[in-house]
């Protein structure tokens, strides 16, 4: 076991026993706020390379500073780009996030892309943090990796999909419902249409055997419950931009009052 595989044995075993794990969407580039994230007491972070600016340089720096302090690092990606998705890996990332996943051919791809062979076809390397830059053996390193892969998210976030949801779940970790995208891609809809798609897209998740999750502005129990994700292993809050501007306009507010 490397420190990398250890963080994501430790993720994967409490989503598998039904605990829930919360994180947090990182968008600016400064390893303070994963600092404050762990330091939080959050379980894991997702570096954002679909909804921020952060560059690609910046994210992998994100990456391995959360690998090195203890907190698994997650990276989200607008699609499966695998020398990107290797290099996200090789940084020390615990899994990956994908977004907008509407077919079976995604997750296989992604599958693919975070496997060495002979279950995918990631390119192999121990020039990188996660092999300790060459000081372990290959065929340990392929042996940890087998026994611990990195973590699959798939987002799932349209009204309908090109295969059965259960199909695009085959192989995944996490079933993340996108609740903003989904109620856009339904035409926003009524509040109880929402929470029917929400509620079938968790359904099958656990029926699968795959750990539901979704997105909430806030952690409290009445946020969590109103947005159909009560049963979410794999929570997500905010983002660290988020988060910092309900602070500030919360001290304006109290100051102004």
């Amino acid at each position: 076991m490397t420190p990398v595989t250890g963080v994501r044995r430790r993720l994967r075993a409490a989503l598998t026993g039904g605990d829930r794990v919360v994180g947090t969407f990182v968008k600016l580039p400064t390893v303070d706020c994963v600092d404050l994230a762990r330091q939080a007491g959050f379980d894991f972070v997702v570096v954002d390379l679909e909804h921020s600016s952060l560059p690609e340089e910046k994210a992998l720096s994100l990456v391995r500073h959360a690998a090195a302090t203890g907190i698994a690092a997650l990276v989200r990606v607008p699609a499966v780009e695998a020398p990107l998705i290797n290099r996200v890996l090789e940084a020390g990332a615990a899994g990956v996030q994908l977004s907008t996943l509407t077919g079976a051919a995604q997750t296989a791809a992604l599958i693919a892309a975070t496997r060495y062979a002979p279950h995918g076809q990631r390119s192999v390397s121990l020039s990188h943090p996660a092999a300790a830059f060459g000081a372990v053996d290959l065929a340990a390193y392929l042996a940890a990796e087998a026994a611990d892969p990195p973590l699959l998210v798939g987002q799932i976030e349209t009204a309908v999909t090109a295969d059965p949801t259960a199909e695009l779940l085959a192989g995944l970790d996490v079933a993340f419902v996108g609740t903003t995208d989904l109620a856009v891609s339904m035409g926003l809809p009524g509040r109880e249409a929402l929470l029917a798609r929400v509620g079938e897209i968790v359904g099958t998740a656990l029926s699968a055997g795959v750990a539901p999750g979704g997105w909430v502005a806030r952690a409290d129990t009445g946020s969590v419950a109103g947005s159909g994700l009560g049963a979410a292993r794999y929570l997500v809050v905010g983002s660290d931009l988020q988060l910092l501007g309900s602070a500030l306009r919360e001290v304006m507010a109290q100051w102004k009052g």
